[in-house]
Parts: structure tokens; sequence; C-alpha cells
């Protein structure tokens, strides 16, 4: 069981998931990152298609560029928002939006980004699943596990809405499951180096 992955020298995007209540965790994260934090940081929220400011509500509370992403954008450190009524995937250096059908019920698909992600990145990718109603997230999120990248999970108590995250922590036992407020000093914590699983959590 000592299968730790420790290749290379560090992960290279976290990758974020939030639904209902996901603004506030969305700034709760943010805020702790610092401004030299090096990795993107992509996030899909659950949205309406008429929702035009969620970038300037994590901007006041981020010392890190907050960008709206938008085709073949390059991509680099900051936190980068998909747009409300498109999937947003990860390339190579770079985002591709498409207007393929919902998946769930829900363009963007957390899954959808988070499945691209690993595609491209494979074990270089951290995957975090916050507050929100529906299992989306947790099916990319098992998909990250298994490529040997890093899963965190909102510790469900500390969500305004638990089931995404008892969703995902379900999916994958082995995420590092944590209240909201510690998530941004453990990305600060690992981004350069390798960490093996967490240990499974009671069910």
């Amino acid at each position: 069981m000592s299968e730790a992955h420790e290749v290379g020298p560090g992960y290279r995007v976290v990758v974020v998931g939030a639904s209902a209540g996901g603004l506030h965790a969305l700034r709760t994260l943010v805020s702790g990152l610092p401004d030299d934090f090096p990795l993107p940081v992509v996030v899909v929220q659950h949205r309406a298609k008429e929702s035009e400011l969620l970038c300037e509500l994590l901007q006041e509370c981020s010392p890190l560029l907050v960008h709206e992403v938008t085709d073949k954008m390059d991509m680099g450190p900051g936190v980068y928002v998909g747009p409300p009524d498109y999937h947003l995937l990860v390339d190579e250096g770079y985002f591709t939006l498409t207007c393929d059908d919902p998946v769930r019920y829900s363009r963007p698909s957390i899954d959808v980004m988070f499945e691209s992600a690993v595609d491209t990145y494979g074990m270089d990718v951290v995957g975090i699943v916050l507050t929100g109603a529906n299992a989306d997230g947790a099916r990319g999120l098992r998909r990250i596990a298994d490529a040997g990248g890093h899963c965190i999970v909102q510790e469900p108590g500390t969500a305004e809405v638990r089931v995404m995250p008892r969703s995902a922590a379900k999916a994958v036992p082995e995420a590092c499951v944590l209240p909201l407020e510690d998530i941004a000093a453990h990305l600060v914590g690992i981004h350069g180096r390798r960490v093996p699983p967490c240990p499974p959590v009671n069910a």
C-alpha cells in the first residue's frame, strides 16, 4: 500500500468545482492564497447565464489576478473562472470553451473540466470539490485520483450545501477532507511537491 506518487517536481494546475453556496466558499479559498502562488487556479461555478459579477466579487478579495476565461486564453498563474453556459476545457497551457450539451443538466460541467485537466496534465492536477447541491465533480475527482493527482473535498459540515462534497468524498475516500478555511493553506503547503493520498475518513 506504499504506492505514493513521487514522480516529478510538483503539481501544475489546481481545478475547483462549486455550485450552490459557492460564492462564499470561493471567496474564502482565493483570499487565502498569496500573490505569488504559482499554479493556475481554474474554477467552474454553476451559475445562471446572466450572472456577470463572479470575477469582480472574487477579485475584491484575491491578491491574484482573476480572469473570466475566453476561448483559447493562455493559462498562467492566477484565478481563471469559466463563463456561464459554456463547458470549460483545460488544454496544454490554454483553455477551450465549447457549447456541447449540458452534462447532468449543467453547462459548465465540473466533471467535464476536471476530466479535461486529467487528460492534459495527468498526475499533475490538484482537484477541489466545494459546496453544492448535486453530484457534479465526483466522477471527475475520481479520475484525478486514479491518475495520481491530489484530491481535496470541503468538509461537508463547513459547506453551505453538503450534497456535492458528500458525493465527492464518497467517490474518492482517499481525498483530503478539509474545513473550508484550511484549503488555501493546504494548497500553499503542497504545490511544489507531491503528497500521498490522505487516510480515509470514517463514512
